[in-house]
């Protein structure tokens, strides 16, 4: 009897855990969001900036990227844009090579050995001249109006970063192969906005940020790590504030299929992990609102896979003792029955909503687990391949 009450509690503390970082977690922030007094900014505030970007193998993109950076409403002469080619084997380098005799801003240069994004990141953050440092993505468009609004927030000398809003779009063979990331990604901006507005937030968005020169800490290239989340922490560990800019908008593509989002997420599931080795004072009680939504928002999301097989074989083992508990095991059932659909509809080239976000959402979690199993075996590498979207 003593048993079964404590696997009651557990169960419900893991549940409690869930709950937490899916709704609890993000109404508090808005709530707290709710409470925030304004960001100091000063409009027609153009600072000089340095953009980067760590390109491997972007002949489809890299001219189209560099054109639209060409268009952007900011003063060119305070902008500066580093491309350093992680020794692609493609035509980028050629590009990037005809691109330079257009634009007296653009500068590149290309790797003898593959570095790795974090390598190749490292290199042009020395090469960068400039005290704001704006990171973006070969695959990313920039609104034209992006970094004048997204420098505004540096005004305020507590800010050390400011991430944009960026917009995932479906392209139509993702969209019948159950590819659900714009929704769910529509769901993450919200909590992002709500983070930024209440000065809790921890992860910038890899393709549209910006940061303080002096703030940035080399990227480990030994032991790979999620390169936007480990820079984003290292300002929030320096005791300075990330906000969101709604306003600096950059848009990219989702994935071609789903297999090519599970290799990404797999990836970062590895490389989460190992982030989390960097940053884990910052779940310390030194600053209890980064602690709780580093823990709510990002900890509790990476061991998710644990929690949720835990709690299925906690309801199992306690169905036949009590009848609510019986009927979560029944409800946990019908999801999983709805992703197994997803996943058979996936097949055949048909999406819809009800089942494709449960398939979607076990798919994910599915690349959480790999991810950690690459990364208990140290098998996850600073060198990658570039997401085809």
């Amino acid at each position: 009897m003593i048993m079964i009450i404590l696997f009651e509690i557990l169960l419900l503390l893991l549940c409690a855990a869930v709950v937490n970082s899916f709704f609890i977690y993000p109404l508090i922030t808005y709530l707290m969001s709710k409470k925030n007094t304004g960001r100091v900014t000063v409009h027609g505030f153009e600072p000089t900036i340095s953009v980067l970007i760590a390109a491997y193998n972007e002949e489809k993109v890299i001219e189209e990227r560099i054109n639209n950076l060409s268009m952007l409403n900011y003063d060119m002469d305070k902008v500066e844009v580093w491309v350093g080619s992680d020794k692609s084997t493609d035509k980028t380098n050629e590009i990037l090579l005809e691109q330079k005799n257009k634009f007296s801003w653009l500068n590149f240069y290309v790797a003898e050995s593959r570095r790795g994004k974090a390598g190749i990141l490292n290199d042009l953050i020395s090469k960068a001249k400039n005290d704001i440092i704006v990171f973006t993505d070969a695959n990313t468009e920039f609104h034209p109006d992006v970094l004048k609004n997204l420098v505004e927030d540096f005004v305020d000398e507590k800010v050390g970063g400011v991430c944009g809003r960026l917009v995932l779009i479906d392209n139509e063979n993702s969209k019948s192969e159950g590819v659900e990331e714009t929704q769910y990604w529509k769901y993450e901006t919200i909590i992002k906005r709500a983070e930024g507005k209440s000065g809790i937030m921890l992860s910038a968005n890899g393709g549209i940020f910006a940061i303080r020169k002096e703030l940035y800490k080399d990227i480990p290239v030994v032991n790979a790590v999620t390169d936007d989340l480990f820079i984003s922490l290292s300002v929030i560990a320096q005791n300075y504030k990330f906000t969101y800019r709604e306003d600096a908008i950059g848009y990219e593509g989702t994935g071609i299929n789903l297999t090519s989002e599970y290799k990404r997420k797999v990836r970062f599931g590895a490389t989460n992990f190992q982030t989390l080795i960097y940053f884990k004072k910052l779940l310390s009680f030194k600053n209890l609102k980064i602690a709780y939504a580093f823990f709510s928002h990002k900890v509790t999301r990476w061991f998710l896979p644990a929690l949720l097989i835990s709690i299925f074989l906690l309801s199992w083992f306690l169905s036949d003792h009590v009848y609510i508990i019986q009927q979560f095991l029944l409800i946990q059932t019908a999801f999983y029955l709805l992703a197994f659909c997803g996943f058979l509809l996936s097949l055949v080239k048909i999406r819809i909503t009800i089942f494709s976000l449960p398939y979607f959402f076990i798919v994910s979690n599915l690349a959480i687990v790999e991810g950690f199993i690459k990364f208990i075996k140290k098998e996850h590498s600073v060198i990658w391949e570039s997401t085809e979207r």
